[in-house]
């Protein structure tokens, strides 16, 4: 008889995290023998501990077929709730929500926290000999999730890249783009340009921008915080850059260190972005406070949580990748049984090739990679060729999958769910967090 499912979501969003929600659904459709109704928890694990179970088997199969251009988190809801070891009630309250509602399998969407919540829960249901299958979704812009670099120092150990990073890089592919031909304009009387990038102190993002100048004719610096350089070594070197070229681009990673950090910070004990002084603005008024050698001033533009859920940047390649590793997270639960996460292997060789496999929930639980060192340059203001032969194919279009609906009013059309929502058959739960 077939078991009932449940997906939720978990963390930021993405501009694909819906083309991952996407091929769930359609993987669990294809499976009719051992797929059920298929549920999500509406914003992520607290909508499963306060039994808020959106049904999607019940939803209209074209407001599905538009979850693939849909960005953001608005159609099933995230959250960014820990569930942590010693919140025992609330692990109980999630197998009692399953069990009520016949719920075998569990496939949580998110990243390295997320996949540290699905092993616990896997974990536990071993313990307590309950049949459930948890599996894991990757999703970060961050692209954090996984293990080293490769011998080869091309590709990744466990996931080469996680579904999310390649819009959010080509996101600031195009930025750069645009904030040089501001730059070129109006350096006369703004000669520097500070932009800060999302990733905490992970460089992905920030080394993106190097995409939208491989041959490096702009002038332009970038400070990931694993760079190591000071705000005073910055200084130095942004005016050296305009003694030379009268004008610049300074890239800063949010979590450059500039000597203070006043965001708030989530249950997961994650800076969130936009809550605090912005490194660019401490950057932009030290420059401004020791002087530049040209005339004008530096000034600083932060762009918000838009670059990690803009559909209209996304690329094809990540919304189909996106989708692809869905469906294998249902086959994985399918036919490989429970403790595993979906994952995107580069083959080895320069052509652009990868393969969709599984790796364990443990592997990848509460991971953290850091951009590899021997991707920084050794200005350490730049990033190496080596990261641009990974980055580049990961930005690339697909016709199949960039099409963003659009209605006769000129509006995108994104998917619009209906409230169908399971019967509540538990009583009333506040998350032990919340107490």
């Amino acid at each position: 008889m077939p078991k009932n499912v449940i997906v939720a979501l978990s963390g930021g969003p993405s501009p694909v995290i819906n083309a991952s929600l996407y091929g769930v659904i359609e993987g669990c459709r294809s499976y009719p023998d051992i797929f059920g109704t298929v549920y999500a928890g509406q914003n992520g694990v607290e909508g499963i501990l306060e039994e808020r179970l959106l049904n999607l088997s019940a939803q209209d199969p074209k407001e599905i077929q538009f979850l693939r251009t849909t960005p953001a988190a608005g159609s099933i809801g995230t959250c960014r709730y820990k569930l942590r070891e010693k919140q025992q009630e609330d692990f109980d309250r999630i197998f009692d929500v399953f069990k009520a509602h016949a719920i075998d399998y569990f496939l949580y969407v998110g990243g390295n926290d997320s996949m540290d919540t699905a092993h616990k829960v896997s974990e536990m249901a071993r313990e307590r000999s309950v049949g459930l299958v948890a599996a894991g979704v990757p999703k970060t812009v961050d692209n954090d999730v996984g293990g080293k670099l490769l011998p080869d120092g091309r590709r990744f150990e466990l996931i080469d890249h996680t579904p999310g990073y390649g819009s959010c890089a080509r996101y600031w592919q195009f930025y750069i783009q645009k904030a040089n031909e501001e730059n070129r304009g109006s350096y006369p009387s703004d000669p520097v340009l500070v932009v800060q990038a999302m990733g905490r102190r992970i460089g992905f993002i920030p080394a993106a921008a190097r995409l939208a100048d491989p041959r490096r004719e702009i002038p332009m610096q970038i400070y990931m915080t694993e760079s190591g350089c000071s705000l005073e070594e910055l200084a130095e070197n942004v005016n050296a850059m305009l003694r030379e070229h009268k004008r610049g681009i300074v890239v800063v990673s949010e979590g450059f260190d500039v000597g203070s950090d006043s965001a708030l910070r989530d249950s997961f004990g994650h800076a969130q972005y936009s809550t605090g002084t912005p490194a660019a603005e401490v950057v932009t008024a030290y420059l401004n406070k020791i002087g530049l050698p040209v005339r004008g001033a530096a000034r600083f533009n932060v762009p918000g949580t838009d670059q990690r859920g803009d559909i209209f940047y996304a690329s094809g390649l990540d919304l189909k990748e996106a989708e692809l590793v869905g469906r294998k997270a249902v086959d994985i639960a399918a036919n490989e049984g429970t403790g595993y996460m979906a994952t995107i292997l580069r083959e080895p060789g320069d052509d652009y090739e990868v393969r969709y496999d599984k790796v364990s929930l443990e592997a990848v639980a509460n991971s953290e990679r850091t951009f590899p060192q021997q991707w920084i340059a050794e200005s350490r203001v730049d990033v190496t060729d080596d990261f641009l032969v990974y980055a580049e194919p990961l930005v690339r279009g697909d016709p199949e999958y960039e099409v963003i609906p659009i209605d006769a009013n000129g509006l995108a059309r994104f998917a619009r769910l209906r409230p169908v929502m399971a019967e509540q058959k538990l009583g009333e739960y506040v998350p032990q967090a919340y107490r």
